[in-house]
Protein backbone atom coordinates (compact mmCIF):
# COMPACT_ATOMS: atom_id res chain seq x y z
CA UNK A 1 0.00 0.00 0.00
CA UNK A 2 1.00 3.60 -1.00
CA UNK A 3 0.61 6.47 1.46
CA UNK A 4 0.49 10.11 -0.38
CA UNK A 5 0.29 13.13 2.04
CA UNK A 6 -2.29 15.73 1.06
CA UNK A 7 -3.35 19.20 2.63
CA UNK A 8 -5.88 18.52 5.66
CA UNK A 9 -8.12 21.36 4.34
CA UNK A 10 -8.34 24.02 2.14
CA UNK A 11 -8.48 24.89 -1.60
CA UNK A 12 -5.15 22.59 -2.48
CA UNK A 13 -7.34 19.31 -0.36
CA UNK A 14 -10.74 20.05 -2.67
CA UNK A 15 -8.93 20.18 -5.82
CA UNK A 16 -6.85 17.13 -4.64
CA UNK A 17 -9.94 15.42 -3.08
CA UNK A 18 -11.56 16.36 -6.83
CA UNK A 19 -8.41 15.18 -8.61
CA UNK A 20 -8.28 11.36 -6.46
CA UNK A 21 -11.69 11.37 -7.24
CA UNK A 22 -11.42 11.70 -10.48
CA UNK A 23 -9.14 9.13 -10.51
CA UNK A 24 -11.83 6.31 -9.12
CA UNK A 25 -10.09 6.80 -5.60
CA UNK A 26 -12.51 7.69 -2.33
CA UNK A 27 -12.07 8.10 1.11
CA UNK A 28 -13.25 9.51 4.24
CA UNK A 29 -11.53 12.69 6.18
CA UNK A 30 -10.17 15.94 5.76
CA UNK A 31 -11.35 18.82 6.76
CA UNK A 32 -9.91 18.41 9.83
CA UNK A 33 -12.03 15.44 10.88
CA UNK A 34 -8.95 12.98 11.24
CA UNK A 35 -5.28 12.64 10.35
CA UNK A 36 -5.77 9.07 8.57
CA UNK A 37 -7.94 7.69 5.86
CA UNK A 38 -7.93 4.85 3.82
CA UNK A 39 -8.85 4.03 0.35
CA UNK A 40 -11.11 1.33 -0.84
CA UNK A 41 -10.95 0.94 -4.34
CA UNK A 42 -7.42 1.89 -4.54
CA UNK A 43 -4.04 0.57 -2.34
CA UNK A 44 -3.44 4.10 -1.12
CA UNK A 45 -3.93 5.42 2.03
CA UNK A 46 -4.13 9.00 3.02
CA UNK A 47 -2.36 11.99 5.47
CA UNK A 48 -4.38 15.07 6.19
CA UNK A 49 -1.02 17.11 6.90
CA UNK A 50 -0.42 21.28 6.96
CA UNK A 51 0.51 22.10 3.24
CA UNK A 52 4.15 22.71 4.66
CA UNK A 53 4.35 19.44 6.44
CA UNK A 54 4.16 17.72 3.47
CA UNK A 55 8.10 17.61 2.42
CA UNK A 56 9.37 17.06 5.14
CA UNK A 57 7.14 13.95 5.78
CA UNK A 58 7.83 12.53 2.84
CA UNK A 59 11.06 12.93 2.78
CA UNK A 60 11.50 11.12 6.30
CA UNK A 61 9.24 8.75 4.56
CA UNK A 62 6.46 8.89 7.16
CA UNK A 63 4.41 9.11 3.52
CA UNK A 64 6.25 7.62 0.20
CA UNK A 65 3.98 10.50 -1.85
CA UNK A 66 2.60 14.03 -1.62
CA UNK A 67 0.49 16.61 -3.42
CA UNK A 68 1.82 19.88 -2.54
CA UNK A 69 2.19 23.88 -3.67
CA UNK A 70 5.57 23.85 -5.72
CA UNK A 71 6.28 27.24 -3.40
CA UNK A 72 6.52 24.79 -0.52
CA UNK A 73 8.06 22.35 -2.05
CA UNK A 74 10.89 24.45 -3.39
CA UNK A 75 10.90 26.32 0.45
CA UNK A 76 11.73 23.36 2.10
CA UNK A 77 14.54 22.34 -0.45
CA UNK A 78 13.96 18.65 0.38
CA UNK A 79 15.70 15.73 -2.19
CA UNK A 80 12.11 14.64 -3.27
CA UNK A 81 11.32 13.57 -6.92
CA UNK A 82 8.59 15.49 -8.30
CA UNK A 83 7.01 13.23 -10.50
CA UNK A 84 4.27 14.93 -11.95
CA UNK A 85 3.27 18.58 -12.69
CA UNK A 86 -0.86 18.33 -11.98
CA UNK A 87 -2.52 21.93 -13.56
CA UNK A 88 -4.21 23.11 -10.10
CA UNK A 89 -3.44 25.73 -7.59
CA UNK A 90 -1.88 27.99 -9.90
CA UNK A 91 -0.32 31.24 -8.34
CA UNK A 92 3.42 32.62 -8.33
CA UNK A 93 5.70 34.09 -5.82
CA UNK A 94 6.73 37.92 -6.59
CA UNK A 95 8.31 40.78 -4.78
CA UNK A 96 5.78 43.39 -4.76
CA UNK A 97 6.57 46.82 -3.32
CA UNK A 98 4.31 50.41 -2.30
CA UNK A 99 2.83 51.77 -5.47
CA UNK A 100 4.74 55.26 -5.61
CA UNK A 101 8.04 53.71 -5.11
CA UNK A 102 10.33 54.25 -7.47
CA UNK A 103 11.51 51.35 -9.33
CA UNK A 104 13.06 50.09 -12.43
CA UNK A 105 14.96 46.85 -11.82
CA UNK A 106 15.88 44.43 -8.95
CA UNK A 107 19.22 46.48 -8.58
CA UNK A 108 16.90 48.97 -6.82
CA UNK A 109 16.19 46.67 -3.59
CA UNK A 110 19.88 46.71 -2.44
CA UNK A 111 19.87 47.49 1.01
CA UNK A 112 16.14 47.26 1.69
CA UNK A 113 14.53 45.14 3.72
CA UNK A 114 11.52 42.23 2.60
CA UNK A 115 9.21 40.62 4.17
CA UNK A 116 8.27 37.06 3.61
CA UNK A 117 7.21 33.43 4.17
CA UNK A 118 9.36 32.09 2.01
CA UNK A 119 13.03 33.12 2.98
CA UNK A 120 14.61 30.09 1.07
CA UNK A 121 13.49 31.10 -2.30
CA UNK A 122 13.93 34.63 -1.95
CA UNK A 123 17.43 34.44 -0.58
CA UNK A 124 18.50 32.00 -3.41
CA UNK A 125 16.83 34.48 -6.08
CA UNK A 126 18.33 37.83 -4.61
CA UNK A 127 21.92 36.01 -4.47
CA UNK A 128 21.58 34.97 -8.14
CA UNK A 129 20.68 38.95 -8.85
CA UNK A 130 23.94 39.54 -6.51
CA UNK A 131 21.48 42.15 -4.78
CA UNK A 132 21.65 42.33 -0.73
CA UNK A 133 18.71 42.51 1.18
CA UNK A 134 17.75 42.50 4.76
CA UNK A 135 15.09 39.33 5.07
CA UNK A 136 12.02 39.46 7.45
CA UNK A 137 10.46 36.26 7.94
CA UNK A 138 7.12 36.16 8.84
CA UNK A 139 4.17 34.08 8.91
CA UNK A 140 0.54 34.96 7.48
CA UNK A 141 -0.30 38.92 6.35
CA UNK A 142 2.89 39.42 4.84
CA UNK A 143 1.76 42.23 2.47
CA UNK A 144 0.58 44.52 5.68
CA UNK A 145 4.74 44.86 5.79
CA UNK A 146 5.31 47.67 4.78
CA UNK A 147 2.25 49.57 5.76
CA UNK A 148 3.21 48.84 9.60
CA UNK A 149 6.86 49.78 8.73
CA UNK A 150 8.27 46.52 9.07
CA UNK A 151 9.76 46.09 5.58
CA UNK A 152 10.33 48.03 2.69
CA UNK A 153 8.66 45.33 0.42
CA UNK A 154 7.04 41.82 0.38
CA UNK A 155 7.75 38.67 -1.10
CA UNK A 156 4.73 36.58 -1.35
CA UNK A 157 2.00 34.34 -3.02
CA UNK A 158 0.08 35.95 -5.32
CA UNK A 159 -3.25 34.56 -7.22
CA UNK A 160 -5.01 37.42 -8.49
CA UNK A 161 -3.03 40.14 -7.26
CA UNK A 162 -6.63 41.82 -5.47
CA UNK A 163 -4.59 41.47 -1.94
CA UNK A 164 -1.56 43.61 -2.93
CA UNK A 165 -3.80 45.98 -4.63
CA UNK A 166 -5.95 46.48 -1.44
CA UNK A 167 -2.66 47.28 0.63
CA UNK A 168 -1.34 49.78 -1.82
CA UNK A 169 1.26 47.61 -3.38
CA UNK A 170 2.38 47.00 -6.88
CA UNK A 171 4.23 43.43 -7.96
CA UNK A 172 7.53 44.04 -9.65
CA UNK A 173 9.19 41.22 -9.89
CA UNK A 174 7.90 37.33 -10.49
CA UNK A 175 10.13 34.61 -9.23
CA UNK A 176 8.66 31.51 -9.31
CA UNK A 177 5.51 30.52 -11.38
CA UNK A 178 3.51 27.38 -8.68
CA UNK A 179 1.47 24.39 -8.95
CA UNK A 180 0.46 21.63 -7.21
CA UNK A 181 2.99 19.10 -7.93
CA UNK A 182 2.98 15.14 -7.02
CA UNK A 183 6.53 14.43 -5.20
CA UNK A 184 7.78 11.26 -4.08
CA UNK A 185 10.31 9.66 -1.80
CA UNK A 186 13.49 8.93 -4.26
CA UNK A 187 13.74 5.13 -2.58
CA UNK A 188 10.30 3.35 -3.14
CA UNK A 189 10.37 -0.16 -3.44
CA UNK A 190 9.66 -2.29 -6.50
CA UNK A 191 5.52 -2.77 -4.90
CA UNK A 192 5.11 0.71 -4.28
CA UNK A 193 6.69 2.12 -7.48
CA UNK A 194 4.08 -0.21 -9.12
CA UNK A 195 1.26 1.53 -7.18
CA UNK A 196 2.47 4.92 -7.78
CA UNK A 197 2.92 4.04 -11.63
CA UNK A 198 -0.84 2.64 -11.77
CA UNK A 199 -1.77 6.23 -10.05
CA UNK A 200 0.14 8.30 -12.63
CA UNK A 201 -1.52 6.21 -15.13
CA UNK A 202 -4.99 7.28 -13.79
CA UNK A 203 -4.11 11.21 -13.01
CA UNK A 204 -2.82 10.89 -16.95
CA UNK A 205 -5.96 10.01 -18.08
CA UNK A 206 -7.86 12.32 -16.03
CA UNK A 207 -5.75 15.31 -16.93
CA UNK A 208 -5.73 14.55 -20.94
CA UNK A 209 -9.78 14.48 -20.13
CA UNK A 210 -9.97 17.99 -18.93
CA UNK A 211 -7.80 19.16 -21.77
CA UNK A 212 -10.26 17.77 -24.55
CA UNK A 213 -13.91 17.47 -25.51
CA UNK A 214 -15.78 15.49 -27.47
CA UNK A 215 -17.45 17.02 -30.95
CA UNK A 216 -19.93 15.64 -32.75
CA UNK A 217 -21.62 17.30 -35.58
CA UNK A 218 -23.45 16.76 -39.36
CA UNK A 219 -21.16 17.89 -42.31
CA UNK A 220 -22.60 17.86 -46.12
CA UNK A 221 -20.19 15.31 -47.65
CA UNK A 222 -18.67 17.22 -49.95
CA UNK A 223 -17.30 19.14 -47.07
CA UNK A 224 -16.22 15.97 -44.97
CA UNK A 225 -12.13 16.62 -46.12
CA UNK A 226 -12.37 20.31 -45.43
CA UNK A 227 -13.73 19.49 -42.12
CA UNK A 228 -11.56 16.82 -41.60
CA UNK A 229 -8.83 18.74 -42.10
CA UNK A 230 -9.86 20.99 -39.07
CA UNK A 231 -10.27 18.00 -36.76
CA UNK A 232 -7.75 15.55 -36.84
CA UNK A 233 -8.94 13.79 -34.01
CA UNK A 234 -5.98 11.30 -31.71
CA UNK A 235 -5.88 9.39 -34.96
CA UNK A 236 -8.51 10.66 -37.60
CA UNK A 237 -12.36 11.84 -36.74
CA UNK A 238 -15.08 8.88 -37.03
CA UNK A 239 -17.53 9.19 -39.86
CA UNK A 240 -20.95 7.65 -40.27
CA UNK A 241 -23.41 8.14 -43.08
CA UNK A 242 -26.85 9.74 -42.23
CA UNK A 243 -30.15 8.62 -42.68
CA UNK A 244 -30.07 11.99 -44.73
CA UNK A 245 -28.78 10.99 -48.23
CA UNK A 246 -25.57 13.25 -48.82
CA UNK A 247 -24.98 14.19 -45.31
CA UNK A 248 -22.32 12.12 -42.62
CA UNK A 249 -22.18 12.26 -39.19
CA UNK A 250 -18.38 13.54 -37.83
CA UNK A 251 -16.90 12.67 -34.38
CA UNK A 252 -14.02 13.48 -33.33
CA UNK A 253 -11.87 15.33 -30.16
CA UNK A 254 -10.66 18.52 -29.93
CA UNK A 255 -8.45 20.72 -27.63
CA UNK A 256 -10.32 23.11 -25.29
CA UNK A 257 -7.52 25.29 -25.93
CA UNK A 258 -8.60 25.54 -29.51
CA UNK A 259 -12.13 24.97 -29.10
CA UNK A 260 -13.59 28.15 -30.10
CA UNK A 261 -11.40 28.50 -33.08
CA UNK A 262 -12.52 25.27 -34.29
CA UNK A 263 -15.88 25.77 -33.87
CA UNK A 264 -16.12 29.13 -36.10
CA UNK A 265 -13.62 27.47 -38.44
CA UNK A 266 -15.97 24.38 -38.68
CA UNK A 267 -19.16 26.37 -38.71
CA UNK A 268 -17.62 28.51 -42.01
CA UNK A 269 -17.25 25.18 -43.46
CA UNK A 270 -20.55 23.85 -43.48
CA UNK A 271 -20.93 22.01 -40.37
CA UNK A 272 -24.27 22.02 -38.66
CA UNK A 273 -25.85 20.85 -35.71
CA UNK A 274 -22.61 20.83 -33.51
CA UNK A 275 -22.51 19.43 -30.13
CA UNK A 276 -19.78 19.49 -27.72
CA UNK A 277 -19.53 16.92 -24.91
CA UNK A 278 -17.13 16.18 -21.59
CA UNK A 279 -14.80 13.42 -21.54
CA UNK A 280 -14.41 12.30 -18.12
CA UNK A 281 -11.50 9.79 -19.01
CA UNK A 282 -9.30 9.82 -21.62
CA UNK A 283 -6.30 6.73 -22.38
CA UNK A 284 -4.26 7.03 -25.36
Amino acid sequence: MLTIAIQKSGRLFDETKKLLNDCGITFNGGKNTKLLATSTEFPLRVLFLRDDDIPECVSDAVADIGIVGENEYLEKGKPLDVVKRLDFARCRLSIAIPKDMKYDSIADLQGKSIATSYPEVLKKYLSEKKVDCSIRQINGSVEIAPRIGLADAVFDIVSTGSALISNGLREVETVVKSEAVLVAHPDLDAEKSEVLRRLIFRIDAVKKARNNKYILLNAPNDKIDEICSILPGMKSPTIMPLAQSGWSSIHSVINKREFWENIENLKNAGAQGILIIPIENMIV
